[in-house]
């Protein structure tokens, strides 16, 4: 052939991973409808169990603490395993979670319903261990961050879907929530209400806040025996390929200073977006929008999230995934401090348009640090996963610094602590800035 004939560019997916890549990637929406459902619950538990907002955020620590216990374990499981294997259990364990709602509830425990979240992602430890590197694998290296990019704009989908769950069949459907009590009973708070009516609501709003985990939890068994069947075992994991040793991918991975700073920049990134997720609707309800109604403003943010992702996917054609990934998150943090220091319903607008330049942040720091790590991409995903933890830290000491508002009010002068509080994502989005310089810097030098 002439060398005057250009090679022809790899495609994004090729035709025999088409299918593995389609039902890998409806696994992306699984989880987003869990982060996403249970983002909201910190406010509804607030007002059910009547707690604080430190207490409330601690389902985010369940939740995320789940990843960092599970995402190491899953790679070791991984790489003796398949990623098919890995899969199959990850979907059992979000089912057990899931279907653990049943008792939580029973026992108005919100003990249970932590655990319940736990155990739960327990299993989404294991998909997002599996299914992120699994994406990379599907075709060519050249094209896999976008190829991540497209799979993780699907996370937003089934986002929405839990936020629309959320707003439409749980928080509008609290019987504590100031409205309801309020139209029923006379009485501006649900606290003012006696003990056996405040119970009474109770049982009904926990039962309520249940039924769709026992809901996803059915379609995650289903989703089981669908790829049980169609996904046939691979041969890009850790079961059929040359297995490196633990301990000489651990050393190489510390080595790479990429690698090493992405998973501190993902750990930051995640705690960014939970906080700015979680506390939208405490945000808004500040401003005296109730629950339901500030959840469509967390609806908003997340479809500009799934437009962001679209955006920044096609963008990376043209621009430089790592520059790209600094120009992102100085928008951010321009973003959020608007949400800081202006207050009303400009600052809640600028608190959702964070969202769209979080899109790209997730799948392309994962894509970066993984880029060079070869034979120890399981190991190196599974740390990347268990930097999760972020949001299990963050969003109570966030939670703490919101109860000011009625415990301290005025400690911040004209700011409010609500508003103040989102003091730490914008820290967070200038950890991320700084590993999209540096990692772009890198580059050029290479």
């Amino acid at each position: 052939m002439s060398d005057s004939v250009k090679k022809m560019p790899a495609k994004l997916v090729e035709r025999k991973y088409l299918l593995t890549f389609i039902l890998i990637t409806s696994l992306f929406a699984l989880w987003g409808f869990a982060n996403d459902i249970t983002n909201p619950m910190v406010a509804a538990f607030k007002t059910t169990l009547e707690i604080s907002n430190f207490k409330a955020a601690f389902v985010q620590f369940a939740f995320y603490g789940g990843y960092a216990t599970m995402a190491i374990p899953a790679a070791l499981f991984i790489k003796k395993f398949s990623y098919k294997s890995g899969i199959l259990l990850g979907l059992s364990l979000y089912a057990v979670g899931a279907f653990l709602f049943i008792p939580a509830a029973s026992a108005q425990s919100f003990f249970l319903f932590c655990f319940s979240l736990y155990i739960l992602t327990f299993g989404l430890a294991f998909l997002e261990t599996t299914s992120n590197p699994y994406i990379l694998s599907l075709g060519a290296p050249e094209n896999a961050t976008r190829r991540l990019n497209l799979s993780q704009a699907f996370n937003p989908v089934g986002s929405l879907t839990g936020m629309i769950i959320a707003s439409q069949i749980v928080l509008a459907n609290l019987y504590s929530n100031a409205d309801a009590v309020n139209a029923k009973y006379g009485v501006s708070d649900f606290s003012q209400l006696d003990a056996a009516t405040r119970a009474v609501i109770r049982s009904h709003d926990l039962d309520t806040i249940r039924n769709p985990y026992v809901a996803i939890g059915l379609v995650v068994v289903i989703m089981l025996v669908v790829i049980a069947v169609f996904v046939k075992k691979d041969t890009t994991s850790g079961a059929q390929a040359e297995k490196p040793k633990t301990g000489d991918s651990l050393r190489r991975l510390w080595r790479n200073r990429i690698y090493r700073e992405g998973v501190v920049a993902q750990m930051f990134y995640v705690a960014a977006q939970i906080m700015c997720w979680t506390f939208i609707i405490q945000y808004a309800g500040r401003l005296g929008i109730e629950k339901n109604v500030a959840q469509w403003w967390n609806i908003a943010a997340m479809g500009l999230c799934l437009s962001g992702r679209f955006i920044g996917t096609f963008l990376m054609k043209y621009v430089n995934s790592r520059r790209l990934l600094m120009i992102f998150a100085l928008c951010a943090m321009t973003a959020t401090a608007g949400a800081i220091l202006i207050d009303g319903r400009a600052g809640l607008c600028c608190l959702v348009i964070v969202s769209l330049f979080m899109s790209i942040m997730f799948p392309t720091i994962y894509g970066i640090a993984l880029e060079d790590v070869r034979q120890d991409t399981t190991l190196g995903a599974a740390f990347l996963v268990m930097a999760i933890v972020g949001g299990a830290i963050m969003p109570p000491l966030q939670g703490a610094i919101i109860d000011l508002d009625e415990t301290s009010p005025g400690i911040f002068g004209a700011v409010s602590a609500t508003n103040f509080s989102f003091i730490l994502p914008f820290i967070c989005f200038v950890m991320v800035a700084l590993y999209g310089y540096r990692s772009f810097k890198a580059s050029k030098t290479v």
